[in-house]
């Protein structure tokens, strides 16, 4: 049989060979698609994926021969991604714990590091409990739909991530969405609320294609006003956000007043993958029962589950590295800005260069590369049409030369496409 098998693969007829459905549906299909992709190529919107070769890190090699690229367009905010003690604590976790464990937590997916893990990210953030997923995608996908009823109301800032978008439109709670950071809009969407029986705020900490900061004080003020909870997604604010890292409540003063926190161990915390939330432990055992993202989804693998551990570790050992963010932040802002551009948000590490036209994003991002900066353009769907836009993200292990030769290419880049005088 096994004979049969290879001569068929030798043959070209064996798994590895593509195979085209066949029929009037499949034909129409392949037509619509293969027009729609022109389209979007046509519109200067076309995302191509860039291969790399190395490690990820301030310093990259891509496929193809791009060796000594300056990387400035990843969530590697405190450089741990490639951390020594990061990689030696996965592969210790590897071999002790094995490569996965082919099973969801709650049949025999759930090892003692999974529950170690949870309850150090419950003691980092200083909450109760907390719940591992396979990303915070899908902490965001489980945790309306499990709370909240067609009693109850979510409101939720009209720019925040995508998944908190979906994640809303899967439960059957009433939905108002507010103006950006806008608190009277948010004011009269908690007062038309009253009538029903629970309400939660929901937005994004720090806001991923803006840099900006959520006015926690005034959202946490207004909750108790009106007797509201107040939901935070920390993905671009653990680790580095606030004096000890812990995110934008701790930034802002207002720990005791946030009720959810949902965040990533894809970014900051290590950068392999994973998310979570962490809360009032009711609410953490509710989430064990009844989050389909959670109950229908494998194990964090327990590589993954001991490189994140142990860039908690390193965090809670000292709040250098999180220190170290700000002033890098400031020599990027300030010198981008002399130079005449506009960045979007406000101290934070994101830096989004504003262009408005998708093509000049796209093509200026091209430009960079070939002057040894790796930087993406971003326009619509993912930002609003005309405000395309070139997304910076300064690292702690970004030296100030980095920085300085980033600055330098984007003005030369600029002039030449006419985004500077």
């Amino acid at each position: 049989m096994w004979r049969g098998a290879a001569v068929r693969l030798l043959r070209g007829g064996g798994a590895g060979s593509p195979r085209a459905a066949s029929g009037a549906a499949a034909a129409q299909l392949r037509r619509r698609l293969e027009s729609e992709l022109e389209d979007i190529r046509g519109a200067g919107t076309w995302k191509s994926e860039r291969v790399i070769a190395s490690r990820q890190g301030p310093h990259l090699r891509l496929a193809g021969g791009g060796a000594g690229i300056l990387n400035f367009c990843a969530n590697n905010y405190l450089g741990l991604s490639s951390h020594p003690e990061v990689i030696r604590a996965a592969v210790e976790a590897l071999e002790k714990f094995g490569a996965g464990l082919s099973s969801v937590r709650f049949i025999c997916g759930t090892q003692s590091i999974h529950k170690d893990l949870e309850e150090k990210i419950a003691r980092f953030h200083q909450r109760e409990d907390a719940i591992l997923y396979a990303s915070c995608f899908d902490a965001n996908a489980g945790i309306f739909e499990a709370l909240l009823t067609p009693e109850d109301a979510v409101l939720s800032d009209e720019l925040n991530h995508a998944s908190i978008i979906d994640g809303i439109r899967l439960c059957k709670a009433n939905k108002y969405r507010y103006k950006h950071m806008d608190m009277q809009d948010l004011e009269a969407k908690l007062q038309d609320a009253q009538k029903h029986r629970l309400r939660l705020v929901a937005t994004d900490g720090a806001f991923s294609m803006d840099g900006d900061i959520a006015p926690l004080r005034e959202i946490c003020q207004l909750a108790q006003k009106y007797d509201a909870l107040v939901f935070i997604d920390e993905c671009h604010a653990t680790g580095f956000l606030g004096p000890n890292g812990r995110g934008t409540d701790e930034l802002l003063g207002v720990m005791d007043k946030v009720t959810i926190i949902n965040s990533t161990l894809g970014k900051a915390l290590g950068g392999a993958a994973g998310g979570y939330t962490t809360g009032p432990k009711p609410l953490i055992d509710l989430l064990r029962q009844r989050s389909r993202p959670y109950l229908f989804s494998n194990s964090l693998p327990p590589a993954v589950v001991g490189c994140a551990s142990k860039a908690l570790d390193l965090l809670m050992e000292s709040n250098a590295i999180a220190q170290s963010m700000a002033a890098k932040t400031q020599r990027f802002r300030s010198k981008m800005t002399a130079a005449g551009f506009t960045i979007s948000g406000k101290d934070h590490p994101i830096c989004p260069v504003m262009l408005g036209d998708a093509r000049l994003a796209a093509v200026m991002a091209e430009d960079m590369l070939n002057r040894g900066i790796y930087v993406i353009g971003f326009s619509y769907p993912v930002v609003p049409k005309g405000k395309a836009r070139i997304r910076v993200q300064i690292s702690a292990v970004h030296s100030d030369e980095d920085i300085d030769r980033c600055v330098e290419a984007f003005t030369e880049v600029g002039r030449k496409h006419g985004a500077l005088p």
